[in-house]
């Protein structure tokens, strides 16, 4: 099942040969439980990279970039992956999973002989979007610099004869997302028959975005004899599927429980009119002009829009999203990082693959339709064991994702100003002129209180606010501070 390596002698002066990698490995990693060996669970105790069995210009490489201590995920991801053994992991946003599945990528690769074969690939990463490709494809750069590997990538958005002429020679390490391989595929551009390593990563993502079909052509060119590596956020009930068909018998790692934010993340929620959300927005960035802060939204005309208000306002804004094309996105991004703006306004293209430490506020000017989303997008802060805020807008026709929000995350949101809307029964035969709810009051989302207190007051009261109801919780109990 696995490649044969020539590793020469081991610590004793014997040269073992061509041993199987993953026996070698188990040699020379070190465990706590004699179990290991049947499969079963096991923790290990590993102080850093040293001890991982990694090859030693790797940990060279790992040092001279600053990463000594592995976190949680990859201190059990990294040891199995040495060994051979396919892993399943399920870890929230910014715990360093690129790392846990890049590293023994590369040091795997490293032991492969030789060169790829034109047009052939040895180790596939697939991602979601081209940010996130663009993201791993960095970090598994930064780790193979100094060796003779080779890293692509091939996403949408660019150009495909530029990404055939790259893929030519063969690719030791492929990063690309499921479309364009596939439409690389079907011109015979790449080779995935000598493929012996696969990373599925963000895979409840890709199955979110439709790529189910598109990950089912991809694996059956690839051999079953391989290694492979999933990582998710989330849990959705069609991933044992994906787990079934792409895993053997894998080690389950969690780190953190699906739907969790990062313990450094304050979060609140404002009960706010749609109408008043802009001025809101505006009051709380002023607060912080010179710290970073993501904005999402949820269409992309009202991205744009947003960005061009902001501008307007006085903050260094920039936007991304679906009809921008790869080189504004990542133009907008590298600005971002720079501090040459501060204010980035996107929808969820953004929400995952954005590894910028700094980023010190989330706004969720407007909340996803996809609870999963919002833990993704909340995880753009408070990473690398930094603090973090992230701060929801709630209108009235939004209590619905705040209440499956906060069933996700299995929490009730802190309440920062306003009062939680409750909604209104539609009478079965509406009375008076107003037709819905009698007098004219709206059906939805009756019960907030215009503009929120202390969010700069004096604000004009929506109409239908003389008829709002309140309630005690915003959808999951009462709020711990309320």
């Amino acid at each position: 099942m696995f490649p044969k390596s020539r590793v020469g002698p081991d610590a004793s002066g014997q040269d073992r040969g061509n041993w199987p990698v993953p026996a070698i490995r188990f040699l020379r990693t070190r465990y706590t439980r004699p179990d290991l060996v049947c499969g079963a669970r096991s923790e290990f105790e590993m102080s850093d990279f040293d001890m991982m069995g990694l090859p030693a210009a790797l940990v060279k490489r790992l040092a001279a970039m600053g990463l000594k201590e592995p976190t949680p995920i990859q201190k059990q991801a990294i040891p199995h992956g040495m060994n051979g053994r396919d892993v399943m992991g399920l870890a929230q946003t910014g715990t360093g999973k690129t790392a846990a599945f890049g590293i023994p990528l590369v040091a795997r690769m490293l032991e492969m002989e030789g060169r790829p074969l034109p047009k052939h690939v040895r180790g596939l990463v697939l991602a979601p979007t081209r940010e996130l490709a663009t993201q791993i494809s960095v970090h598994l750069r930064a780790y193979a610099e100094g060796t003779p590997l080779k890293v692509a990538m091939v996403v949408g958005g660019q150009s495909i004869n530029t990404q055939i002429k790259r893929l030519s020679p063969g690719v030791d390490i492929l990063v690309a997302t499921p479309g364009r391989l596939l439409d690389l595929m079907d011109r015979r551009a790449v080779r995935l028959d000598a493929a012996t390593f696969l990373v599925l990563d963000e895979a409840d993502q890709m199955l979110d975005m439709g790529f189910i079909h598109d990950l089912r052509k991809i694996s059956q060119v690839i051999p079953k004899s391989r290694q492979t590596f999933l990582f998710s956020a989330t849990m959705p009930k069609l991933m044992n599927e994906i787990a079934n068909s792409y895993l053997q018998s894998p080690i389950r790692i969690e780190v953190s429980p699906p739907g969790k934010a990062a313990d450094k993340v304050t979060q609140e929620v404002h009960f706010i009119a749609k109408a008043e959300k802009k001025s809101l927005l505006i009051e709380l960035l002023d607060k912080h002009r010179d710290e970073r802060a993501l904005v999402f939204g949820r269409t992309k005309h009202g991205c744009e829009k947003l960005m061009k208000d902001l501008v307007k306002a006085g903050f260094k804004a920039a936007s991304i999203h679906g009809n921008k094309s790869q080189g504004q996105r990542d133009r907008a991004i590298e600005a971002f990082k720079a501090g040459e703006i501060t204010v980035l306004v996107a929808t969820d293209v953004a929400a995952r693959g954005l590894d910028i430490p700094d980023v010190r506020h989330v706004y969720n000017y407007e909340l996803p339709n996809v609870p999963d989303n919002y833990v993704h997008r909340i995880g753009r802060t408070a990473r690398a064991g930094k603090d973090g805020a992230a701060i929801a807008f709630c209108a009235p026709d939004e209590m619905g994702e705040l209440k499956d929000i906060q069933k996700t995350m299995k929490i009730s949101i802190p309440v920062a100003s306003g009062r939680p809307w409750e909604a209104m029964e539609i009478p079965d035969k509406p009375k008076g002129r107003g037709g819905r709810g009698g007098g004219g009051g709206r059906g939805r989302g009756q019960g907030g209180g215009g503009r929120p207190q202390g969010a700069g007051g004096g604000g004009a009261k929506p109409a239908g606010a003389s008829r709002r109801r309140r309630s005690g919780a915003g959808g999951g109990g009462k709020p711990a501070n309320a």
